[in-house]
């Protein structure tokens, strides 16, 4: 004679290991999503830890504001640096600019919540409308990042007389027009690498992110999640997009503020 027991939440067919059943409440899908981020945010930690590092090791600059230029021997300022906005040639804006992205960013995270909300709701015509408008935040944010690159590689109209060595090998004194790998007009080389890595790591995450939601855009639009009976991906995108987001306010406070 034998009994069989089968544990509270277990489904009798399958078993815990079995598949049938899902832990902390999430599908596969959701928890596979939350495992892929907590590797991430490893990642990015370590980019910014080793950022801060590199950061300290560097004075900053003591004189007075109006009075900085670019050197090799001290931490630029970054709202001395990151000041212009576009049309606005001449203009120094601190960080308006910047500023105004991640603006852009997080409210397109408040419509991903909108289009999540509305997904829970099995509302066809708000999810559409919500990842529309999350859609366009995003290919905005990546757009003002592509001016910002832009104007950060060509430099300013006057430049800095910096002395660095060349790919030669060669010590040149010379005046330096905006940024690259190798030397910047702002200051040190490690600045303008870890510029270009850091937010171009993270806009990577942000490409893939807007290619996302316009296949979720699509999806729903067209009625497969309707057919299926819920909006579980649009669920499963919002994470990552909400993740992409909460990283650009640490991006932002560390090379924009400190």
């Amino acid at each position: 004679m034998s009994t069989t027991a089968t544990a509270v939440g277990v489904s009798p067919k399958r078993g815990i290991w079995g598949g049938g059943n899902e832990p902390l409440k999430a599908s596969y899908g959701k928890l596979m999503m939350w495992f892929f981020l907590l590797s991430d945010i490893f990642t990015f930690a370590a980019f910014l830890i080793s950022y801060a590092a590199i950061r300290v090791s560097y004075p900053g600059y003591a004189g007075p504001a109006e009075s900085f230029v670019g050197s090799n021997e001290y931490w630029p300022i970054p709202e001395l640096v990151f000041d212009a906005m576009p049309f606005l040639h001449g203009y120094h804006i601190p960080l308006a600019f910047v500023g105004l992205m991640t603006f852009i960013l997080i409210m397109s995270s408040v419509t991903m919540v909108l289009a999540v909300e509305a997904g829970h709701r099995n509302d066809k015509n708000d999810v559409v409308k919500w990842l529309l408008w999350t859609l366009l935040g995003g290919i905005t944010f990546l757009s003002c990042q592509a001016w910002e690159w832009t104007h950060f590689i060509h430099g300013t109209d006057g430049g800095s007389v910096l002395t660095y060595v060349n790919k030669l090998g060669q010590v040149v004194t010379e005046t330096v027009y905006g940024a690259n790998l190798t030397v910047n007009e702002y200051g040190p080389a490690a600045f303008a690498q870890l510029f270009f890595f850091i937010t171009g790591f993270h806009g990577f995450h942000v490409t893939i992110g807007v290619f996302l939601l316009f296949l979720a855009f699509y999806q729903s639009a067209v009625g497969i999640y309707e057919g299926r009976g819920h909006y579980e991906m649009v669920e499963k995108i919002g994470l990552y997009w909400h993740f992409v987001d909460l990283v650009w306010v640490f991006v932002f406070t560390f090379f924009y503020l400190i």
